[in-house]
């Protein structure tokens, strides 16, 4: 099955859809977004429905297609005999972990097409994620109103039920990174610096004035969610970079290093930020910093497109649940391109385990990518 077979008509397609069907410079995209969805597309009488939503709503199916391929890329064998949730993953030793898919999508055109970061971007993000995990969470749990929740299924129960979140809300959600979902789960607003504690924030208000708590990781009130898998990465600018077809990217990845590599490859001069101009056509922007025995920081790269290449695992970042009924163990999403934050409830603070040049964020120079 082709994803860019049209099936509805031209009116009905969603124009991120038409723009990469007709585009030419988007057409080497196509057979890697196909072959993301092998298995999903096969799937028993849900692959015209999927075909029907990809080229209607796409970026919510585009979302499934880039996870579809991760878990396969991670090592997992997908159960698609099971039409819910989203993906049912048995990985080794019969380990089953059971995900669904979400994604905070725009109210309108216009915030689909707005580049403008004003002061209400990051609160509108925020509340759209809280919404939507909370949508989910009550899909899992039941309201009485769904005749067979997620957690009355056999195949289900007892497994970790993990929520596989993407921010699609506007064209510039990428940049906002993680700082919105940091809000929703463990409550912590964006550093101020290097050395200080994250501000905790409990609640803000939506529109009607209505206060939404924020920090859910942080209590047991959604122990059923064991974690979230979470990525702004897994765009429509992954494949553009899978194709080589991007003109231009902004990339940043995390480093880490022990203090006598540190000196020895970069030399003590390099704490704090430096910028080095590599060639024409690629800028390095760095900043380091002591972190108990460790130099960390990031790397943020500003080149033409040749010189970049990441993998379809980087950039995915997972959020465990302290409070989670079936926790995920260590060795669940395990991979080197793969960052895992938890909360320690003793010291509430947010912990990070990575590796060094860790993708975090990328924007490719194409529209929407």
């Amino acid at each position: 099955m082709n994803l860019f077979e049209p099936v509805v008509p031209e009116e009905k397609q969603h124009p991120l859809f038409r723009e990469v069907l007709n585009e030419p410079v988007y057409k080497q995209t196509h057979s890697i977004l196909n072959s993301w969805g092998m298995g999903l597309l096969e799937r028993n009488g849900e692959a015209k429905k999927f075909l029907k939503e990809f080229q209607t709503t796409f970026n919510s199916s585009f979302w499934e297609l880039y996870l579809n391929q991760a878990f396969k890329e991670l090592g997992y064998q997908i159960d698609y005999s099971k039409a819910s949730p989203d993906f049912n993953l048995i990985g080794k030793n019969n380990r089953r972990i059971s995900v669904e898919a979400v994604t905070s999508n725009p109210r309108d055109m216009e915030d689909l097409t707005s580049n403008k970061i004003d002061d209400d971007f990051l609160d509108d993000s925020t509340l759209k994620l809280a919404g939507k995990i909370r949508d989910k969470h009550t899909l899992y749990v039941g309201d009485g109103k769904k005749k067979h929740p997620y957690s009355s299924l056999e195949h289900v129960m007892g497994n970790p039920f993990v929520l596989a979140v993407a921010p699609f809300d506007r064209s510039f959600s990428q940049t906002q990174n993680n700082t919105a979902i940091n809000r929703v789960l463990y409550g912590l607003e964006p550093p101020e610096g290097y050395h200080t504690r994250q501000k905790a924030v409990k609640y803000i208000p939506n529109r009607n004035g209505k206060s939404v708590n924020l920090g859910i990781f942080t209590n047991d009130s959604y122990k059923e969610i064991s974690a979230v898998i979470f990525s702004t990465t897994g765009t429509f600018g992954k494949a553009v970079a899978q194709a080589g077809t991007a003109s231009f990217v902004r990339a940043t990845r995390l480093r880490k290093m022990g203090i006598v590599e540190f000196l020895a490859k970069e030399g003590y001069d390099k704490l704090g930020r430096s910028m080095n101009e590599v060639s024409e056509g690629y800028t390095v922007l760095s900043e380091r910093f002591f972190a108990g025995f460790d130099i960390c920081g990031h790397d943020m790269f500003i080149y033409d497109a040749p010189y970049h290449k990441e993998t379809h695992l980087d950039g995915l970042q997972i959020y465990h649940n302290p409070y989670a009924m079936n926790p995920l163990n260590k060795e669940d999403f395990k991979c080197r391109e793969v960052v895992h934050y938890s909360y320690d409830l003793d010291t509430e603070e947010m912990l990070i385990e990575y590796n060094d040049n860790a993708l975090v964020s990328r924007n490719t120079v194409s529209a929407f990518a």
